[in-house]
């Protein structure tokens, strides 16, 4: 079954939630009453642990109150972001008159950081943002509140392989560039005129050295104090504007 609530999706009832999780939607989180005993709950398990979905067991007073029907003790909230295919997004964006911008965020947990970078993204026109399948903020209603909505009007690609993501961006002309402590370049020498393709790494490990070591440039900001690092989404922000500030000069 399903149902709107407060503006997100809701499904419930144990084999509906795993259809939901085997047809491909944004599950972003499940809710289990607590004792629930069912020959389908391992089955649902393994969705979960397969699809790295959070869940939580809750009284089923909780549930009750979030549906009208039988949930059979399972309540999942389906995400209110609609993914974009990216080949379909590099094929429509091959002949654009300006160079796009694609934010690919490597594994970005926290969903205020989620959200802080989709809100500066909309802000300085950038063209869409790449997000894994697995291992990332989720894109519920707390993401989308701190992105002030930006993540509803932008495309995001919700993609299972990152290496075949910047290898595929290659192949379409774009330039790959990974904002990290360890690069070398200046930021400001980095030529954002062109098609490119920018990584933010994950706010405790970074970029993963995969995706470094395709990168074709490795970015810098400067940093003259003592705390190594900035936050991530503080570090996007300076990366965007320079990237506006270099397309649009008389700003």
């Amino acid at each position: 079954m399903e149902k709107a609530q407060n503006k997100q999706q809701i499904v419930y009832g144990l084999r509906p939630v795993i259809e939901a999780i085997a047809s491909g939607q944004q599950v972003e989180r499940i809710l289990i009453q607590n004792g629930l005993n069912s020959s389908l709950l391992n089955e649902l398990r393994a969705k979960m642990k397969e699809h790295d979905i959070p869940f939580q067991y809750v009284p089923v007073e909780k549930l009750n109150k979030m549906t009208s029907g039988n949930h059979q003790g399972v309540v999942a909230t389906i995400g209110s972001v609609k993914y974009h295919s990216l080949v379909d997004l590099l094929e429509s964006l091959a002949d654009a008159a300006a160079a796009p911008l694609l934010l690919l965020l490597d594994h970005i947990t926290d969903v205020r950081n989620m959200g802080a970078i989709a809100r500066t993204a909309e802000c300085t026109g950038v063209t869409a943002l790449i997000v894994p399948d697995r291992g990332s903020a989720a894109m519920n209603e707390d993401a989308i509140k701190t992105s002030s909505g930006a993540l509803l009007r932008l495309p995001v690609c919700r993609e299972q392989n990152f290496k075949t993501v910047v290898n595929l961006a290659k192949q379409y002309g774009y330039q790959v560039v990974a904002a990290t402590e360890k690069g070398a370049e200046h930021y400001r020498k980095v030529d954002f005129r062109q098609p490119t393709l920018l990584i933010l790494g994950n706010e405790e490990t970074g970029i993963s050295p995969d995706l470094l070591k395709l990168s074709d440039v490795r970015a810098k900001l400067p940093i003259v104090g003592e705390v190594a690092s900035l936050n991530v989404s503080v570090a996007a922000a300076v990366f965007m504007y320079e990237a506006l500030e270099q397309r649009q000069p008389t700003l």
